[in-house]
């Protein structure tokens, strides 16, 4: 028996490895038995507590537990697995999210820290995490990732990471270690003789080591153990088993049903998502649209209004001459006094960006969403989605999903979510030129 494998995930692009199963953006108990039920062995719930404070992340991931509780219940589900999805590069609100998700659903036997995503370049042996940077394994704490102002760290060795982040209550010593050689070798053994939430590494180099845990996990759970996964993505692969997706990612523009152009939203504003903008720039048929969030900063209603318009002017001209407009945030990073006035504002940006997709003409043909936030609040906010299904995979680590065809504005629309940091800097104008493949400019 497959046990459901319940994905919370702290930005919408977790399920970068994964098709075919339900994104919910909704977390009501009706919500979540539409999940459970689901054919497919997966699904996801998008908290986009990566995005919240650590007060709101917990109470967000509180919320979600308890009407899971009760969902499950409703649907009698025996075997379940629970996975809090987070940044392949550390960053994310730990131990925040798994304590409460131990709280609500526990007791747990284990919980694994599995933060491989090898779409990404991202690699754990020796329990050390590590980050391809320009071909070489760099480890992470030595990348801009554990610089972050919000969640950076000091260490890619995991025990001491977690020792970190735990502010000692998990000393690094009292981390359970699974090496390679434990991975490869069959872990049944270890994995029977964990007891109380014990904290475990996970080393991981290829696909193949995570299918051999995931199957020693499923073992585990078959004979009552009980497991909570913080992970990256590559692991959910192994654990959902599914296959190849059914149309392959160089055909995803037969999923376009309209001819025309489409838009594509720019939220993030780290250097790999600038180096892939400046080469969408490059192609024929996309023009640019630079929002001066600027402006934003006085707070004042008509400053926003008037950026809000003269956008959308420019916008649906561009559209009108059947060619793709690209908005972007203006590209220089700012800098704030602290991490809550920060975040406040990255709202006040996405709240603008979300008007945008709104006012969006009706009859476009696709939308591509870079930044993990970005995406999450066009999905739920932009969009107003209860739920969209999962195509698959435009470019490795890169989602497609569907507006359902019912939906009120864009029924049945084609949108990409595409995470900051992924891809080299062609990426982001592979993805386009495979959505436009059938416009009529190409």
């Amino acid at each position: 028996m497959q046990p459901k494998i319940i994905v919370l995930d702290d930005d919408p692009t977790g399920s970068q490895t994964v098709h075919s199963c339900l994104l919910l953006l909704q977390w009501d108990i009706d919500t979540l038995r539409l999940g459970l039920r689901d054919q497919f062995p997966i699904f996801f719930i998008l908290t986009n507590t990566r995005a919240l404070s650590p007060t709101q992340a917990t109470a967000v991931t509180r919320e979600v537990c308890r009407h899971l509780r009760t969902a499950i219940e409703a649907e009698k589900i025996l075997d379940f697995l629970v996975v809090s999805r987070s940044d392949s590069t550390l960053r994310g609100h730990y131990p925040i999210e798994t304590d409460v998700i131990a709280e609500e659903l526990g007791p747990f036997d284990a919980h694994f820290l599995v933060p491989a995503f090898f779409e990404g370049g991202r690699t754990t042996r020796d329990s050390v995490h590590y980050l391809r940077v320009n071909g070489v394994d760099t480890p992470v704490h030595e990348t801009e990732f554990a610089r972050d102002s919000v969640f950076g760290y000091h260490h890619s060795f995991l025990p001491d990471y977690v020792a970190e982040k735990t502010w000692g209550r998990i000393p690094s010593s009292q981390v359970t270690r699974l090496l390679l050689s434990d991975i490869r070798r069959g872990s049944q053994e270890q994995l029977s003789s964990l007891r109380e939430n014990q904290c475990v590494v996970v080393d991981a180099m290829i696909q193949s080591d995570l299918d051999h845990f995931a199957l020693d996990i499923k073992d585990g759970v078959a004979k009552g153990k009980r497991f909570l996964f913080r992970s990256a993505a590559s692991l959910l692969t192994s654990l959902a088993n599914l296959g190849p997706q059914p149309i392959p990612a160089a055909s995803m523009a037969s999923y376009v049903s309209t001819k025309q152009p489409g838009v594509v939203v720019i939220g993030s504003h780290v250097q790999k998502t600038t180096e892939q903008l400046q080469q969408l720039l490059l192609l024929p048929g996309v023009v640019p649209v630079e929002v001066n969030v600027h402006e934003l900063r006085t707070g004042k209603s008509e400053a926003r209004q008037q950026l809000l318009n003269s956008t959308m002017t420019k916008l649906k001209h561009i559209h009108h001459i059947g060619k793709t407009p690209v908005i972007f945030t203006s590209r220089q990073e700012l800098t704030f006094e602290d991490m809550q006035t920060r975040l406040r504002f990255g709202e006040t940006v996405s709240t603008l960006l979300m008007d945008i997709i709104r006012q969006l003409p009706p009859e476009i043909g696709f939308l591509i969403s870079k930044g993990g936030i970005t995406s999450n609040d066009t999905l739920s906010t932009g969009l107003t989605l209860r739920f969209a299904r999962l195509l698959g995979q435009v470019i490795p680590g890169v989602s497609m999903v569907k507006v359902p065809d019912d939906h009120s504005l864009f029924p049945g629309l084609p949108v990409v979510l595409f995470p900051g940091n992924v891809g080299d800097a062609h990426a982001l104008s592979t993805v386009y030129q495979r959505l436009a493949q059938g416009m009529p400019h190409h």
